[in-house]
């Protein structure tokens, strides 16, 4: 548990959890809650910068990140229900200043009280179960950030296996891109179409009816194309089974 009985958290929502599925940002809050923090969703925070930096505009990446270390600023801990944006914040912030100089200290500081959410449950806050329901048949995809910036795998599966009714299985290859790679799905079509097909196949190789995912840039383009081929697989970030909220459509369902 964190040194402070009630940690001060922002929660860095991201512009996707924003903008297409506010859900997740409900659950993380709750989920933190439970968990005993104080949450709070600073007003100045946006994009963490990183379709700017993928695409090599170095100018405005500084810009955002610039905006986004003020917006962050005096807060115990940073939490993400993201591994691309916490990776942003947490690994790419420092490499973008000087070390030693002033904003190379604040994007080290940062970096250090980041952390992607089942991450921050398991490894801060010491959660091990969530008290939540959900009876199904599931399988997980690692978003490659999560992976490989972040070092988020044993964190969500934690957290799943106590959820009551709910059975995991694991995905052939978890670990392979489902070929979203934010604008790289846009600037190479037709790789990310048959890097999600083979995601698709082996989730529904699994037999689960539920595919979850801690980023919602992979959820939103494994549920397109689910969507396309008409698969009854359904999509859903891991915040929202984790805190039981059945209230909102699978990712690309009805008003999701």
């Amino acid at each position: 548990m964190p040194a402070d009985p009630q940690p001060r958290v922002a929660l860095f929502v991201t512009c996707l959890v924003d903008l297409f599925r506010p859900a997740v940002g409900f659950a993380a809050i709750e989920l933190l809650e439970r968990g005993g923090c104080r949450v709070e969703v600073p007003r100045g925070q946006t994009c963490c910068g990183q379709p700017a930096y993928n695409q090599g505009d170095r100018a405005d990446t500084v810009a955002i990140a610039r905006r986004t270390m003020d917006a962050l600023a005096g807060y115990d801990y940073v939490v993400v229900p993201s591994g691309s944006c916490a990776g942003m914040l947490k690994k790419h912030y420092p490499e973008l200043f000087a070390p030693g100089s002033p904003d190379g200290e604040r994007a080290r500081e940062l970096a250090a009280r980041t952390w992607e959410l089942t991450g921050f449950l398991v490894d801060v806050l010491g959660v091990s179960a969530t008290e939540a329901e959900w009876p199904a048949r599931a399988t997980y995809h690692d978003s490659c950030s999560s992976l490989r910036e972040v070092g988020v795998r044993r964190q969500p599966r934690e957290l799943l296996a106590g959820v009551r009714g709910l059975e995991l299985v694991e995905l052939a290859e978890a670990e392979v891109c489902c070929g979203f790679g934010g604008t790289f799905c846009v600037k190479y079509p037709e790789i990310s179409t048959k890097m999600v097909d083979d995601k698709v196949r082996a989730i529904e190789a699994t037999g689960a009816g539920l595919v979850l995912s801690g980023d919602l840039g992979c959820l939103m383009n494994i549920a397109g194309r689910l969507k396309r081929l008409g698969s009854k697989v359904e999509a859903r970030h891991v915040a929202e089974v984790l805190a039981g909220s059945v209230s909102a459509p699978p990712i690309g369902g009805a008003d999701s």
